[in-house]
């Protein structure tokens, strides 16, 4: 079997689950990778066959989406010439992890297109949605990547066809303790904002992983560092809470090391705040904003020792993988028996 796998390059978390996808898919046929945009700070150890511009959201330093860098660097051109070029008819399967070009294509073409991403668990009815809900983030989600059936990721199953998190095997291999500082990955604030929000908490050691420094720098009890794999695990593996955005992988990964944990959804961003509505149906904290208003609830977190329990199966990549190429060949052989009864 001839499996193209696309994934989307912005942000880490698409790259880090598909560090676990890849060689699953692999016992199942010859595997071409494709990803698509930037702003991603991991890297994959396979190699990529097609690495594309594709449609990037840019994070802002305040809080939430960048639309105006957004909008800036776009290429709508290269976008529709790149769908135009995809030569997804040569496979047999095309997986999707919220990849535009390649869910384009396949539409355009009428390929089918299997998303296996947490996106389309997010869009799925049953799954948590947040109290006021944006039509454009709403569109974003449904349209960005289209597809035909989706096998998806959520904190809890919410149906049959969705997982829990795939944790990473670096993540499974860390031996958790509770150290004395605070893990923190915010990275639609910038450094100034951070410092001006975190500095008024007295005694308390932060860990800062920045997107927007190289440098690494020590302000009171603030450590400013880049960000880097290794470093950022080493910390998470050691604090004693973790304030992170409300992605996916990154508070998927803190529950299942059981560290307490509060996050901040990026502002203007649906899928965060349908994360962070699925998060505080846990038991997770969550605040709008680094902002006054946020104080109390930052500092009732850092006094208490609350813990939400969780359990993430540690293959669910392979039983996520496995489901959806039995019923893929189960489909496939369907079809061709009522195309040729």
């Amino acid at each position: 079997m001839k499996i193209l796998f696309a994934v989307q390059g912005t942000g880490n978390g698409h790259l880090s689950r598909a560090r676990d996808i890849y060689p699953e898919l692999m016992k199942y046929g010859e595997v071409d990778l494709l990803v698509s945009g930037y702003q991603a700070d991991l890297s994959l150890p396979y190699p990529v066959k097609y690495r594309l511009k594709g449609l990037s959201f840019i994070f802002g330093r305040h809080g939430g989406v960048s639309l105006w860098q957004t909008f800036r660097r776009l290429s709508p051109w290269r976008f529709f010439r790149d769908i135009y070029h995809l030569p997804v008819e040569d496979y047999d399967l095309v997986v999707n992890d919220f990849e535009p070009v390649s869910a384009w294509a396949c539409k355009l073409r009428k390929v089918p297109c299997i998303a296996l991403s947490h996106q389309s668990a997010v869009v799925q009815a049953a799954s948590p949605k947040p109290e006021v809900a944006g039509w454009f983030g709403r569109f974003i989600l449904r349209y960005y990547a289209p597809f035909s059936s989706y096998y998806g990721f959520h904190f809890e199953r919410y149906n049959d066809k969705i997982f829990t998190p795939v944790i990473r095997r670096e993540v499974q291999a860390l031996t958790p303790v509770k150290g004395n500082h605070y893990t923190v990955y915010l990275p639609a604030y910038d450094d100034a904002a951070l410092i001006r929000f975190l500095h008024r908490f007295k005694g308390v050691t932060w860990e800062v992983f920045s997107k927007h420094n190289k440098e690494a720098f020590t302000f009171e009890q603030i450590q400013i560092r880049p960000i880097e794999n290794e470093a950022f695990l080493e910390s998470l593996e050691s604090c004693s809470g973790a304030l992170l955005g409300a992605g996916f992988e990154g508070p998927a990964e803190a529950l299942y090391l059981n560290k307490k944990l509060l996050v901040v959804p990026m502002k203007r961003q649906y899928e965060q705040q349908c994360n962070a509505a699925a998060i505080h149906r846990l038991g997770v904290p969550v605040i709008d904003s680094l902002s006054a208003k946020s104080f109390r609830t930052v500092h009732q977190w850092l006094l208490n020792d609350d813990r939400v329990a969780v359990k993430f199966p540690r293959e669910t990549a392979a039983i996520a993988v496995s489901k959806m190429i039995e019923d893929f060949i189960h489909d496939t052989a369907n079809h061709f028996n009522k195309a040729h009864a």
